[in-house]
């Protein structure tokens, strides 16, 4: 175990964890909403430092992220635990393991063990994902630290609900970040998620003011989080946030405990791609759908094709020195290392 950064101590050995917007108040010998920051005697601890339950080199367009060093590989780490409930988690056997399983797994890594693997295998970056970061941040934090120090980079794939104190303390060792946005409406947020969604959005923002390469995603429900008006609604904060941040829309598929939902249609995918580049944004990507034209990445400017995908594999890129090889538009990015 080690004691956590960002909490305060309160009376009768309580203790509120400033680290993400639940803002927890712990009672001594109680955890956190996440499952795994418990109050011993007024001190807060993480119960899964360095307790490391998935380590894979992948494709970091598997992040997804589209214009952060494409054709990359990221070493991608997560611990068990999440500060949210979300019903469609795709990864809830593990982000759920402390509440459903009333359990906690992992392998015992050294952040310095962590960073030595992703340089054996060929990455160029680590990525803190699969569960939220935010609940690892100690991990996370120290890990990125010598990360950065030993010329890799460093990615968030995140819900966005970290505080900003959480945010500043990452500082400069944070490089990109993918963030769901996953509805636009605060009924969803508090029925689906157990969480906000304004705290959220203000996160957006505040990476954005922090120049961390930011890209969006958002999984649409049937039902739920597809309403046209909604997804205008979506697209239009993220134009007036920046119209170069790249909106990913993902494809349900029947998960956790909403297996009662149908796998969401294509065309609704494909509906609300049009609805992104309608409103201003200028690069909208269709996920969970192999072969689909909005996997590819295309000039914003004359409509050239720039990077072919398939799934997660790069097949061609015509970006050169971050800018279209055809008209010369610069390309919103980090295309190089």
């Amino acid at each position: 175990m080690k004691e956590v950064c960002l909490y305060k101590s309160l009376d009768g050995k309580r203790v509120q964890c400033r680290l993400c917007h639940h803002i927890c108040i712990i009672e001594d010998g109680e955890r956190g909403l996440c499952g795994v920051r418990e109050n011993r005697s007024g001190t807060l601890f993480s119960l899964v430092y360095g307790k490391i339950i998935a380590g894979h080199c992948d494709p970091i367009e598997k992040k997804p992220l589209f214009h952060f060093l494409p054709g990359s590989r990221s070493y991608s780490i997560a611990t068990v635990g999440c500060n949210f409930r979300c019903l469609f988690c795709q990864n809830a056997d593990i982000s759920q393991m402390p509440l459903d399983q009333t359990r906690i797994e992992g392998q015992d890594v050294t952040p310095e063990d962590i960073v030595q693997a992703a340089i054996d295998q060929g990455a160029t970056s680590i990525a803190y994902t699969y569960t939220e970061p935010t609940i690892y941040f100690e991990t996370a934090l120290e890990t990125a630290r010598i990360a950065s120090d030993r010329g890799l980079l460093n990615i968030f794939v995140s819900n966005g609900y970290m505080t900003p104190e959480a945010l500043q303390k990452m500082g400069k060792n944070l490089h990109a970040a993918n963030v769901d946005l996953k509805a636009f409406n605060g009924k969803f947020y508090r029925e689906q998620c157990g969480a906000k969604l304004k705290p959220v959005l203000k996160t957006l923002e505040i990476l954005k003011d922090m120049g961390v390469w930011l890209e969006v995603t958002t999984l649409l429900i049937p039902g739920l989080n597809d309403n046209p008006e909604e997804l205008k609604d979506l697209a239009q904060f993220l134009v007036d946030l920046d119209p170069g941040i790249p909106w990913h829309i993902s494809r349900f598929h029947p998960t956790y405990r909403l297996m009662h939902i149908p796998s969401t249609p294509v065309a609704t995918l494909q509906r609300a791609r049009d609805l992104g580049y309608d409103a201003g944004l200028q690069y909208v990507y269709t996920g969970n759908i192999p072969g689909d034209e909005g996997e590819n990445t295309f000039c914003h400017s004359c409509g050239v094709l720039l990077i072919n995908r398939t799934g997660f594999f790069v097949s061609e890129n015509k970006i050169r020195n971050n800018r279209c090889a055809v008209c010369g538009k610069e390309i919103p990015g980090r295309w190089n290392v």
